[in-house]
């Protein structure tokens, strides 16, 4: 185990990275995607920008002024960093599916086997930014799991971010009789950071 702390600083320069530049990019055209590295990236970004943003804001909701306090506590900021990583490893699983099967359905794309290669690249990059061993290869089990299950053609319709959002409920680190009462907000705040991609999705793409 690293004997690094994890501190609030290391959230705020690291972690919350992905969620400020998307917010910063909020303003500034975007480009097209029409190929598969620039799908690798959006699916990559995209997945951690939803996750950890979920995650955060559901924490500082929860805790209200306590909220940076709490980051001073390792235990605390191990439940966080496992929870950060668990979330975002099913939103990459919804996400990829999703993109190829939006592919399919609206650009006849045949070669669907790219979905699993470049889901790999990912988690072959997220290995290099210290994503947990055990959760990387979890990651990849329930990933062909799914896919050996998944139905290209309906699968954009057939509640497709469903496993990111309870993923997002089971892994926060928030007590869970707490939970029980937040459970319809959770999953909805969850469902709602996907409508964003989704929508930022339909009018980038160009295959």
């Amino acid at each position: 185990m690293s004997k690094y702390k994890l501190t609030w600083r290391d959230l705020k320069f690291s972690d919350f990275k992905i969620y400020l530049f998307g917010l910063f990019k909020a303003f500034i055209p975007k480009k097209k995607l029409n190929n598969l590295n620039d799908l690798e990236e959006f699916i990559q970004t995209k997945s951690a920008w939803v996750a950890q943003v979920t995650l955060y804001s559901y924490l500082k909701t929860r805790m209200g002024t306590r909220y940076v306090l709490h980051f001073e506590n390792d235990e605390f900021m191990k439940s966080v960093n496992l929870a950060k990583w668990n979330i975002y490893a099913v939103s990459l699983q919804d996400l990829t599916f999703y993109v190829f099967s939006y592919l399919k359905i609206n650009f006849q794309f045949q070669d669907l086997k790219k979905a699993k290669e470049i889901f790999n690249n990912i988690l072959d990059d997220e290995i290099l930014n210290q994503m947990p061993k055990d959760i990387n290869e979890e990651c990849r089990k329930t990933f062909n799991e799914r896919l050996e299950k998944i139905n290209w053609d309906n699968q954009i319709n057939d509640y497709p971010f469903n496993p990111s959002a309870l993923s997002l409920y089971e892994w926060a680190p928030i007590a869970d009789k707490l939970k029980t009462l937040d459970r319809k907000i959770v999953l909805n705040s969850m469902i709602l950071k996907w409508d964003i991609i989704k929508k930022e999705f339909s009018e980038r793409i160009e295959f």
